[in-house]
């Protein structure tokens, strides 16, 4: 490839192998990365880090970089994905308001404790 390509991967985290995406840019071989993906996603985004120290070295070092954007993955933002999110959330308050079992609920207080017995019953509020 040309030196100083910018790579875009709005698609995947794993299609790029993020040690040899830092070792491209801080060769400046790659210019620079736009991502909206990252390998290791799963853990760290969609979740409040702001009293977090973040562990993962990698991402540390990309968030870093100047010619480095990345963002968390919008891929939700389709007319289908839209539509089954609106589903889901009718359902959640249809399922709330009549007392069935919360599929979705995420109790707040879970982490306090390694068992949580409310999860499910309706009282994770």
């Amino acid at each position: 490839m040309k030196d100083g390509v910018i790579i875009l991967n709005t698609s995947r985290g794993a299609l790029i192998h993020t040690e040899a995406l830092l070792e491209g840019l801080m060769s400046e071989k790659i210019g620079g990365a736009g991502l909206d993906v990252y390998e290791e996603e799963s853990d760290l985004f969609y979740e409040d880090m702001s009293n977090t120290i973040i562990k993962d070295d990698q991402l540390v070092k990309l968030i870093s970089l100047p010619n480095v954007v990345l963002t968390s993955h919008q891929a939700f933002l389709t007319r289908e994905a839209l539509q089954n999110i609106a589903e889901t959330t009718v359902k959640n308050i249809t399922d709330f308001f009549h007392h069935n079992k919360l599929e979705n609920e995420i109790c707040y207080m879970c982490h306090k404790s390694e068992k949580c017995t409310d999860r499910g019953k309706n009282k994770c509020f």
